[in-house]
């Protein structure tokens, strides 16, 4: 039932317990232990708005970052991923195969601000050996949500 809870909550993080309740036939008071007991698990690690930036006139600039790291003995990757993490324009990290190691999704003001951290910051970092920054131009669909502006497309029906 937990994968039940989680899966509504990760959909919409503003469903109350009560109607979690409702819509899977546990009690409010189990719904509430449940959430409770996933969160100091830290099956739930945070609650999350997506928000449309542009809509309120603050725009951000994303970009995807490819960073080649040479892996240390012992730690692998996680001991230079875990030193990219800590800067506050990385906003995910991934091990990805292909090409390059790790897979950033940062966000700053402008361009500039992204070229600074890249060049200033991550380029400096011990182990990082290169990167490709790729700037994000729109987003259409994030988190399962078709952004803003994106209307589905409406096939002409074709009869025989």
């Amino acid at each position: 039932m937990i994968k039940e809870i989680l899966k509504i909550l990760e959909n919409d993080a503003r469903t109350t317990p009560k109607q979690i309740a409702t819509m899977t036939g546990l009690p409010v008071v189990e719904v509430e232990r449940l959430i409770k007991q996933a969160e100091e698990e830290h099956a739930i690690l945070k609650y999350k708005a997506l928000i449309n930036w542009p809509k309120i006139g603050e725009e951000q600039v994303w970009a995807l970052i490819e960073v080649k790291v040479t892996p240390e003995p012992e730690f692998g990757f996680d001991t230079v991923a875990g030193r990219i993490c800590l800067f506050p324009q990385v906003r995910s990290a991934y091990l990805a195969s292909g090409g390059f190691d790790l897979l950033l999704v940062a966000a700053g003001k402008t361009e500039h601000e992204i070229a600074d951290f890249v060049a200033q910051k991550l380029a400096h970092i011990k182990g990082v050996n290169g990167t490709e920054t790729h700037f994000v131009l729109k987003r259409y669909k994030e988190d399962g949500v078709i952004l803003e502006g994106m209307e589905p497309i409406k096939r002409q029906q074709v009869v025989l």
